[in-house]
């Protein structure tokens, strides 16, 4: 069975461990409560879609998910490990950097801005983590690379300098680089938010073709098209709370919050 994007439906068992699950999550900035209990998951598979206000704690939640944030209080889990910390009885202990990092090798994150190494090619970005990270001999890397820019369009692009690319092709490479760890999770934090208007379709095709292959992906977004033409669950935050949440298409077209509304009646 395959769904509205061909992607294949292998609905996993009720009993599966969701891809991403938070239990009461709160995060503070000094005296400034961002998230106030945020609990949701996500299903392996799944492309989740989160919106809401600026300052509403979304790309917070994002960063808290691979512990570019630590969280104050609740649980955070992907693939059923707790995000940052490890379980002992009732007490919870906080992992060592290197294992934080190592951990957070399963998760692609692609930001607003793209942060590509200025001094290197398309090419030499997209292979750096797995050489330097992962140990992955260069010949691989570079067989792997080439096959990432192709998929994202830029295969004649490969010995480009981050100058010499637009935005949108900058943000195709910062894909393609996140995808060269072999990630079990993608996060997106605002992907076409920095992007020129005619150059967003091309960062969402290779978004769409993600989501056929079944990758599992976060998205904070404004892109209300893609939410509803991609995703499989919609979330709405307002003030660090999950206002609303349902299938994009209900939430989008039959909102029933009085805040979800106004909010909509102004970005749709």
């Amino acid at each position: 069975m395959t769904d509205k994007l061909g992607k294949t439906q292998d609905t996993p068992p009720e009993s599966s461990v969701p891809m991403v699950r938070a239990q009461g999550v709160h995060k503070s900035f000094g005296h400034v409560e961002v998230l106030k209990g945020i609990d949701l998951e996500v299903k392996p598979g799944e492309v989740f879609c989160l919106i809401g206000p600026s300052g509403s704690g979304k790309s917070t939640f994002l960063r808290c998910i691979n512990h570019l944030e630590k969280i104050n209080a609740g649980r955070l889990y992907v693939d059923g490990e707790l995000v940052g910390y490890r379980q002992r009885g009732d007490r919870l202990y906080e992992l060592k950097d290197g294992e934080v990092a190592r951990k957070r090798r399963d998760i692609g994150m692609v930001f607003q801005r793209f942060n590509l190494f200025p001094h290197m090619t398309a090419l030499e970005n997209v292979m750096e983590a797995p050489v330097q990270v992962k140990g992955v001999s260069k010949a691989q890397a570079r067989e792997r690379a080439v096959q990432l820019l192709e998929r994202v369009g830029l295969a004649d692009r490969a010995g480009y300098y981050p100058s010499q690319l637009s935005g949108g092709q900058q943000q195709r490479v910062a894909i393609a680089r996140a995808l060269a760890m072999d990630p079990k999770l993608m996060l997106f934090d605002e992907p076409t938010s920095a992007l020129d208007p005619e150059l967003v379709g091309d960062v969402l095709d290779v978004m769409r073709d993600l989501a056929r292959s079944g990758m599992t992906m976060v998205v904070v977004t404004h892109e209300m098209g893609f939410a509803r033409e991609v995703g499989d669950s919609l979330v709405f935050m307002d003030e660090g709370v999950v206002v609303e949440s349902g299938h994009p298409r209900d939430v989008l077209t039959n909102p029933r919050h009085e805040r979800t509304q106004s909010f909509l009646s102004k970005v749709l």
